[in-house]
């Protein structure tokens, strides 16, 4: 009988930050601007032979009731920059930027983006984002111009430009001229950087909508998702890998990894307190009504959060927030609110807790060793981008006391085999064009 042999492990560390999840109360939280804390843990992703380091983008600073957002994070330094530092202190792991195809340029970012594989030796990646936000584009010449039907075609086809740009020198060393005439760039000239050492960054994707799908489907290598059971990543998994045979792609060239956290203790009972009591410092009464404001589009500080819900309903089309996507269909949201709400007991505060937190992985290092596992072989997902409550030090126990236990079942790598991304996601390089 032949053994088929066990499906390999994808990690990566996403570094928080731009969000309202990381604990900052908390004493053993650092800064989210100081080098520091992006080097202690990229470094520590890079001891557990993680994939890649992520980092998120942040173009404006939030405003919620007219004011800056105070609950929400508030400075955060240019991605690339980061992680071209980062390339003199790690060796093996990947360095994801993301960047916005919606307020940048194909030459100047192919260009940083070329920079840095070079740099790092073949270590980077590009995780594109698109934005049709008229606030946030309030900081750009060009503003936010872009209806939302129209952000993905400019992404699609900025990624083609990017491509042509890092294919317009051959793999020996020569270069030739471009030239670009599309529905949203129009560009001639000569490249200025080499051939990187793995041909092209890495794209990542993150997006779960019909168009995300199938933009990750046509462009991606890696898709930045999130799905709250086995069954629903199931369902994901396979709606996305099937989009690819009509790109003439293969399953494996792209990798599906949804962002999830981890809670770990001594017993599963432990582990359950401590996630518990991560959620509650993750919404605080104040966050709490927040999220509910969020959701209904209007003022709801006379509400007692651990009260119970508002008998209105959601205000349509509200700006209430600016800088953070309201999420889809806010009446059909409330009304899930209410009813596990009233199923439940539940406070304002309670219900959003149980409502908002991200796929989580709770348990014991061995329980959750083999969670990790499951998904994975059952097809729900390639691997995961962890994503930590504590900035830096959040990565540290499951460096520790998980990453062991997925090498001894043969499912993640002991030592890093290659020496770019690529290599480490078994990705096929770019052909170059000669």
């Amino acid at each position: 009988m032949t053994v088929r042999p066990r499906r390999k492990i994808h990690l990566a560390a996403h570094f928080p930050g731009v969000n309202s999840t990381t604990v900052w109360a908390d004493p053993r939280s650092r800064s989210q601007i100081a080098f520091s804390s992006f080097e202690q843990l990229a470094r520590t992703a890079e001891r557990g032979r993680f994939d890649f380091f992520f980092l998120a983008e942040g173009l404006r600073l939030r405003e919620h009731k007219g004011r800056i957002h105070d609950l929400d994070v508030v400075g955060r330094p240019e991605s690339l920059t980061v992680l071209n530092a980062l390339a003199a202190v790690t060796e093996r792991i990947g360095l994801a930027a993301t960047v916005n195809a919606t307020f940048n340029e194909p030459y100047e970012l192919a260009r940083r983006l070329a920079t840095l594989d070079h740099l790092s030796g073949g270590r980077a990646a590009w995780n594109v984002v698109t934005s049709s936000d008229a606030f946030t584009g309030e900081n750009f010449r060009r503003g936010g111009y872009l209806d939302r039907a129209d952000r993905y075609t400019r992404a699609a086809e900025f990624v083609d430009v990017a491509r042509e740009l890092w294919d317009s020198w051959t793999p020996d060393g020569v270069s030739r001229p471009f030239a670009h005439r599309g529905q949203h760039f129009d560009i001639a000239g000569e490249f200025t950087v080499p051939r990187s050492p793995q041909g092209h960054p890495v794209v990542i994707q993150a997006g779960d909508s019909g168009e995300g799908r199938e933009f990750a489907a046509r462009t991606a290598d890696v898709i930045f998702t999130r799905h709250g059971t086995l069954e629903d990543g199931r369902a994901f998994y396979a709606d996305v890998k099937r989009r690819l045979a009509k790109y003439g792609r293969a399953p494996d060239d792209l990798k599906i990894m949804p962002g999830v956290s981890v809670v770990l203790g001594d017993t599963a009972a432990e582990a359950q307190e401590r996630a518990a009591e991560i959620r509650r410092q993750q919404v605080s009464p104040q966050n709490a009504i927040l999220a509910l404001e969020q959701i209904w589009g209007t003022d709801l500080s006379a509400y007692d959060p651990d009260g119970p819900f508002p008998d209105i309903d959601p205000v349509p089309e509200s700006s209430i927030t600016q800088g953070r996507t309201r999420r889809g269909d806010t009446v059909a949201m409330a009304e899930k609110w209410r009813a596990l709400s009233r199923e439940k007991g539940l406070s304002i505060r309670q219900t959003v807790i149980e409502a908002s937190g991200r796929q989580s992985f709770i348990g014991t290092p061995e329980a959750v060793a083999a969670e990790l596992e499951t998904f994975v072989r059952q097809g729900a997902a390639d691997g995961f981008i962890l994503v930590p409550h504590l900035t830096p030090g959040g990565l540290d126990e499951f460096v520790d006391r998980v990453v062991p236990l997925l090498q001894e079942r043969g499912v993640f790598r002991t030592e890093y085999r290659g020496t770019t991304l690529r290599s480490h996601l078994g990705l096929p390089d770019p052909a170059g064009k000669g």
